[in-house]
């Protein structure tokens, strides 16, 4: 250890790697050799921050030879690390000495540097200022330089201005030499310079007249070059035109070459549309000469030719024809003007035909409908009135209209084709005009868009074939009901038809008029089936059935007038038409899916028609700027051909309709957004009153059963006396209850097929059970509380109508039961009071009573109407009528106090209850207890 120690305190910045021998005689061979090191030392691991000495003497021992000493081993370890010790002293001793020597040079440098940085920055000082000195005196120099060429520059200016002023002097006086030697060229170049010279000269009064004798030539120049172009155009002549396009443009007149060329191109291009008239004018008189026999053959055999539709694409295929034969033509002898010439051509044509292309559509779209063709009258003027009353648009108008419009767009795709060269704004102006006359049009696309939906809507009839009456509500019920389903999809393949019009006729520019008008229709369709179902109320014998509880006593007088129809019917008929009913289930869920896929549909077709329009928007931003950096030759982009579609060229120059409709597009992005905002409530409110009528209808039966249950004469029988003793048997249940509980329990197996249908179609198997269950809860729900209510109207009731009572509680607890149904609790507290014996009565309301009972149940059931009086005498029946009548006039304020009190007075004095239900006629809901007490005689001293 002590020989640890002092490696360790030897030695601080470095670790040696031992190594042996192979054999002990090579090692003692070592060891007697004093100039060989007996361990080599690794200097790197005593330069690491975390060296333990301990631990690296201790990894040198481990790795020694077992047979070496340890003694010996450490004295060579020792002896080695001193070795190098005094190695790293000499070699520190040497470089700090070579340091020490060249510190002193190092400093005499950088005195050196100091002093020539001081000497360079006087140097750069006094350059500073010689600058600033200089700049002062050079300032004034170039400023009078300046004025000098300021001097010089108007002296040349007005040098010029002389020159171009006798120049113009010299031109005015021989332009006319020009003219007369009938060199046109040298004309156009003489009287370029007049106008060059003009412009130098300005606003002098001598040059006046020059200035109108200018416009003068250069219109006199116009006309002798107008017959040679008209020649040069009608005989191709290329070179002929380009220096007669060179004439025009040297004198600014380029535009008279533009509007020559349309005027001669237009013509035979109009006589190309004047045909289809000139072929009817043929067939006419054809059917005039061969006589009426014969003019049926011909109007038989050529209807297809007289067609407008059929007509219109022979004509675009030539006018497209007569357009690639002139851009070929343009591009050889106007290689500069074509891009914009034959386009404009294009303009001039369509414009020429705009008010006969409209007529002509609105001609071609009645005469698909027999009617409007006989009138030869077409959409627009049944829209404008011009027309018989009934005459109604139909589908075939517009799909006419549709069809004409897209053998347009097809002439629309050529024509982008063809011009594909030319400007994004050439193309705009180009296919606006070949669209244009669809315009009126496509602005009233929502009133006929909204004629042909409500006429087709009215047209669906969903109203049973059946005629009502005995016996035959069921099949009226069943085949409205199978109508009702059937209106659905029909209702909504319509709706989508609408769609794909609006998109294939104006691009969705009019979608926000279309959804109006799909809310309108929608809401026309849901108001004919809530009025059906309004209808099939009677037909199920519900529509009087249900009643306010504010009317009840009226609502008895109703409910027997309203099921009349239910009490004539047989049993068969009476489940024909809860399946009936059940299945107008299945039309709710359907119209609500539908619904609800449609408006999604609606929602996705909206987020398309946004992309296109906002790609389009964008696109034709960016083809402006595309074309303006140089590369109009250039093809352009996929992204700026769809600034070009349907829509956009609609909503080029309609700001505020785009602004609108792009409201609309942002707004459908959110998920709250309704496209069809009153559906949604129609459908849900629809939905609502279907539960309604089903409800009723399988609750009617309930209704019927229970009705004037509260007057049966059994609650106030009383058994007769007889000579001999009988035996006593328990009560049945009486056949109202059976048969509602028979009722209640195979209201599953009739709930079973629309299970079934619901799990066949959309929902899967556990919501379709779970929709049963929640119907069959909801009617035995209904019938517990319409039987709670029956036994609330009981005035009287003794104690063999309480035995009767219970068994019935009793059987409809079970029949609950049956159905998982939880017992409410009022049914049970009533049920454990009509069953258990007066004298027992007073112990089920103490504290420590083990009856379940439900407290406010109990306590507020002692006085209501239904509470059950049990007497021993008349004379108790007498005492114990007068006090009940107060308590349950007040059982529902706040004298609960009182109420105890009286309570347990009358426990007292009674051996049983009763209570008088005309008691709140009698003294008035609003009257205090203290004043009727004094109003029937009764103080203090008759309960303490």
């Amino acid at each position: 250890m002590h020989a640890c120690c002092a490696v360790k305190q030897a030695v601080w910045v470095s670790t040696p790697n031992v190594y042996y021998a192979p054999n002990p005689e090579s090692r003692r061979a070592n060891h007697n050799c004093k100039s060989a090191a007996m361990v080599v030392v690794d200097l790197g691991e005593f330069s690491d921050e975390g060296f333990d000495p301990k631990r690296w003497i201790n990894a040198a021992l481990d790795s020694r030879h077992p047979q070496d000493p340890i003694d010996r081993f450490l004295s060579d370890v020792e002896e080695s690390l001193r070795s190098s010790s005094e190695k790293i002293v000499d070699a520190l001793e040497r470089e700090g000495g070579d340091a020490l020597r060249r510190v002193p040079y190092a400093c005499r440098e950088a005195v050196h540097i100091r002093d020539d940085a001081q000497a360079l920055r006087s140097v750069v000082s006094s350059i500073l200022l010689k600058l600033k000195k200089a700049e002062g005196t050079s300032a004034e120099s170039v400023a009078a330089l300046a004025k000098i060429d300021t001097v010089k520059q108007r002296m040349e200016a007005t040098y010029e201005i002389l020159q171009d002023a006798a120049g113009l002097t010299q031109l005015s006086a021989s332009v006319e030499d020009v003219f007369a030697s009938g060199d046109l060229p040298r004309a156009a170049d003489t009287l370029a310079n007049m106008r060059h010279c003009l412009s130098a000269v300005g606003e002098v009064a001598e040059f006046a007249n020059v200035r109108k004798q200018l416009e003068v030539l250069e219109d006199r120049l116009e006309e002798m070059v107008q017959p040679r172009l008209s020649d040069a155009f009608a005989h191709r002549k290329v070179e002929a035109v380009q220096d007669l396009r060179q004439i025009l443009a040297r004198i600014g007149r380029y535009k008279s070459l533009e509007v020559h060329y349309t005027k001669m191109h237009v013509k035979p291009l109009k006589k190309l549309w004047e045909d289809f008239e000139s072929k009817q004018r043929i067939n006419k008189l054809e059917i005039e000469k061969h006589g009426e026999r014969r003019s049926n053959i011909v109007d038989a055999t050529n209807a297809s030719s007289l067609s407008f539709s059929s007509w219109l694409p022979s004509f675009y295929d030539e006018l497209l024809l007569y357009l690639e034969h002139e851009w070929k033509w343009c591009m050889n002898a106007l290689p500069e003007d074509y891009i914009s010439l034959v386009p404009k051509l294009l303009d001039e044509t369509m414009s020429e035909l705009y008010s006969s292309f409209v007529q002509r559509i609105n001609l071609a779209t009645g005469d698909v409908v027999p009617e409007t063709k006989t009138l030869s009258k077409g959409v627009m003027d049944i829209l404008s009135g011009d027309i018989p009353n009934g005459t109604k648009i139909l589908n075939k108008h517009l799909e006419a209209l549709i069809e004409l419009h897209n053998m347009t767009g097809a002439f629309a795709r050529n024509i982008q084709h063809l011009f594909a060269e030319s400007d994004v704004q050439v193309l705009l102006r180009t296919l606006k005009s070949v669209y244009s006359s669809y315009e009126v049009y496509k602005q009233r696309y929502g009133q006929m868009e909204r004629a042909i939906l409500s006429s087709a809507i009215s047209e669906i009839n969903i109203r049973g074939a059946v005629a009502r009456g005995v016996g035959a509500q069921g099949i009226e019920l069943s085949e409205t009901v199978r109508r009702m389903e059937e209106s659905i999809p029909q209702v909504i393949v319509l709706l989508e038809a609408a769609v794909e019009r609006c998109i294939s006729f104006t691009g969705g520019s009019e979608v926000d008029e279309l959804l109006g008008n799909l809310d309108e229709m929608m809401l026309q369709y849901l108001s004919n089936l809530q009025e059906t179902l309004k209808s099939l109320r009677s037909v199920c014998g519900v529509d009087n059935a249900v009643q306010s509880d504010n009317s009840k006593k009226d609502a008895g007088i109703d409910r027997k007038e309203g099921a009349r129809i239910m009490n004539v019917v047989s049993e068969e008929e009476e489940w024909s038409i809860v399946q009936g009913a059940l299945q107008i289930l299945t039309v709710a869920d359907c119209l609500t899916s539908r619904a609800s896929v449609f408006e999604a549909s609606l929602r996705a077709t909206l987020a398309r028609i946004g992309t296109s329009l906002s790609l389009s928007v964008f696109s034709s931003n960016i083809d402006q700027s595309y074309l303006v950096s140089g590369n109009a030759n250039v093809e352009l982009p996929l992204a700026g051909r769809a600034a070009l579609d349907v829509a956009s060229l609609r909503l080029s120059n309609m700001p505020e309709k785009t602004r609108k409709l792009f409201n609309l597009l942002e707004q459908s992005k959110d998920p709250r957004f309704h496209a069809l905002p009153l559906t949604a409530q129609r459908v849900a409110a629809f939905a609502d009153t279907v539960n309604e009528l089903v409800y009723d209808v399988l609750i009617s039966k309930v209704r019927q059963r229970l009705n004037d249950v509260s007057r049966l004469p059994i609650w106030s029988s009383v058994e007769e006396p007889s000579a001999h003793p009988l035996p006593s048997f328990n009560a049945y249940p009486q056949a109202y209850v059976t048969s509602i509980g028979e009722y209640l329990l195979t209201l599953p197996q009739q709930l079973e097929p629309l299970a079934e249908g619901i799990a066949n179609n959309e929902a899967s198997n556990e919501e379709a059970q779970f929709f049963a269950t929640e119907w069959m809860f909801k009617v035995a729900e209904g019938a517990t509380a319409l039987f709670m209510e029956q036994l609330r109207g009981i005035h009287y009731i003794t104690e063999r109508g309480a035995q009767q009572l219970s068994a019935d509680i009793e059987y409809l607890s079970n029949v609950l039961s049956a159905l998982s149904m939880p017992i409410p609790p009022f049914l049970s507290t009533f049920h454990t009071f009509v069953s258990t014996s007066r004298d027992e009565i007073r112990n089920l309301l103490k504290p420590d009573s083990s009856n379940q009972l439900d407290l406010p149940t109990a306590h507020l059931g002692l006085f209501s109407p239904a509470t059950f009086i049990q007497l021993s005498s008349e004379r108790e029946r007498e005492n114990s009528s007068i006090l009940f009548s107060i308590l349950y006039c007040y059982w529902h304020t706040a004298y609960f106090l009182v109420f105890d009190i009286l309570v347990e007075k009358i426990f007292t004095q009674t051996s049983a209850f009763y209570f008088l239900h005309e008691s709140p006629r009698v003294f008035g809901n609003s009257r205090n207890l203290p004043d009727c007490l004094f109003d029937i005689g009764i103080n203090d001293q008759h309960f303490y």
